[in-house]
């Protein structure tokens, strides 16, 4: 049992973890509420079973199971979905550090019920009280539709307005499950990452966020601006069948989200990430780039850990036979896109230097890996130690063994380790055939790091070599493979390549 201040509730002990699942942080954003900020949740009377996992955000479902993280049996969806999980030691006042997680999937899949994001390990050797945490994505967390008749524009981004509702429960009901509402830290990656860094840098999370993880940021991703909202609304809306917003309306979940697929159709480019939903830069709920206001000094107070795999690309494009099947011309093509046409023959020569014997899509994923993830962390880190505030970095190098090798040290592969729950990945090719000592043992070394730093906000622990912060002059980046090893400036030559010819490109 807990007693928080939102209602009574009745969990389920689990390997000695009192564990509290769906848990209603909002009211169900359903109705009139649809598209519309997060209201608080009008609560309950008596005792509410909170036993066992709620819906899921609505989203696409790949029957058989993703090519890479595997995934089988569809949960069930609905847009009544606002809800959390908590896992705690003890309910009692011990004010335990708090870690919340945000799940990534690329703004239209994903769930903090998954088994993948239980908080059981984090909770269970690290003392602490993890919460994850469900929100709107897809059309329904991300699409702009604009002001009500005579109303304020509640802005584009509904579901970071979740995931402040949600941090505000956390602030307002954690210590009943034992943790400290002043020692919160939020952890995301990937998608999850960027939602980490939009909370990080909002005057309304001042004082209520102490650390962040940030987990493979695609920080390059260019958001889109309110003018561009009339252009992907009328995509979408053309991807759904109707004609207007009103009509959208009307129309129930299941056909919101058939229409998801028709839209990826409607915007997929060779060459680059697809991202059919994006966090909308609005002036009103999102104000900057979140990148772009950690570069410029918001969250100042906040410590952070911020890394990137080795090969994030490798996730969605290793297997894609139409990028498998690029040649040199297309991907100069797709370099010139970034660095001009006059750079990018140069460009590409650089990329098969640093990797000699490389086939023109392995230049192609190393590209994206870099101008999505390991560039822009670089760049954060880098101003943030200019700025005289802790940053530490990573670098995930350990790979994968599925498909021959292909996949590499992909996006998403560092989640098991940093959980440290590969029993939760049985499932998943990506995880398959690892060398279970090597495997394990670097998990111990990630699980201990990340645990390390929600505690205290450094993440050295005596079983890993000394991780000193990212400074300008070392650039200290702790590799983390079957060998871990701090090195200094490890992805420097990637950071060099892209200043210099994007600094040579004529304006």
């Amino acid at each position: 049992m807990a007693h928080p201040p939102a209602g009574r509730l009745r969990g389920v002990v689990e390997d000695g973890l009192a564990v509290f699942r769906a848990v209603p942080y909002a009211a169900p954003p359903v109705g009139a509420l649809r598209w519309r900020p997060a209201r608080p949740h009008p609560g309950w009377s008596g005792t509410r079973d909170a036993t066992a996992d709620g819906p899921s955000a609505p989203q696409m479902y790949m029957e058989g199971g993703d090519p890479v993280l595997g995934g089988h049996g569809s949960p069930p969806f609905d847009e009544d979905c606002l809800t959390l999980n908590v896992w705690t030691p003890a309910a009692d006042d011990a004010r335990r550090p708090v870690l919340v997680w945000i799940h990534g999937g690329g703004f239209v899949s994903g769930s903090g019920s998954l088994p993948n994001y239980s908080g059981a390990t984090f909770a269970r050797d690290g003392d602490l009280v993890v919460v994850s945490i469900n929100y709107r994505i897809g059309p329904l967390g991300y699409l702009h539709t604009g002001p009500e008749e005579g109303a304020q524009d509640p802005g584009a981004n509904h579901w970071l307005t979740d995931q402040l509702a949600a941090l505000r429960w956390v602030r307002d009901n954690i210590a009943a499950f034992g943790g400290d509402p002043d020692a919160i830290t939020v952890a995301g990656q990937s998608g999850g990452a960027v939602s980490t860094a939009a909370l990080a840098g909002l005057p309304e999370t001042r004082g209520l966020i102490r650390r962040v993880i940030l987990m493979s940021p695609p920080f390059g991703l260019d958001l889109p601006v309110p003018d561009d909202r009339p252009e992907r609304t009328a995509a979408y809306l053309e991807a759904a069948g109707v004609k207007s917003l009103a009509e959208l309306r009307m129309l129930p979940w299941p056909e919101l989200i058939g229409a998801v697929g028709g839209l990826f159709a409607r915007t997929t480019r060779w060459g680059y990430w697809p991202t059919p939903f994006l966090p909308v830069v609005d002036g009103v709920s999102l104000p900057r780039h979140p990148a772009e206001a950690l570069l410029h000094g918001a969250a100042a107070g906040i410590e952070v850990m911020i890394g990137w795999t080795r090969e994030e690309a490798n996730f969605g494009f290793a297997l894609n036979e139409v990028h498998d099947a690029a040649d040199r011309d297309q991907v100069t093509a797709r370099i010139a896109d970034t660095f001009g046409a006059e750079a990018a023959p140069g460009v590409y020569a650089a990329y098969e230097r640093a990797r000699p014997g490389a086939r023109p899509a392995e230049v192609l994923m190393d590209l994206i890996t870099d101008e999505l993830f390991r560039v822009p962390a670089l760049r954060l880190a880098e101003a943030r130690a200019e700025a005289g505030h802790p940053v530490w970095a990573y670098q995930f190098d350990f790979p994968a063994a599925a498909y021959e090798g292909r996949l590499g040290a992909a996006h998403c592969l560092e989640l098991p380790f940093a959980f440290a729950n590969f029993d939760q990945w049985a499932d998943a090719p990506l995880t398959s055939g690892l060398d279970p000592a090597v495997r394990d043992g670097l998990a111990h070394t990630m699980h201990e790091a990340w645990i390390a730093f929600v505690r205290t906000g450094d993440p050295n622990h005596p079983d890993m070599p000394a991780w000193s912060p990212y400074e300008k002059d070392t650039r200290t980046t702790m590799r983390f493979d079957s060998v871990v090893t701090a090195l200094p400036d490890l992805a420097g030559d990637s950071l060099r390549l892209h200043e210099g010819a994007l600094g040579s490109r004529p304006a």
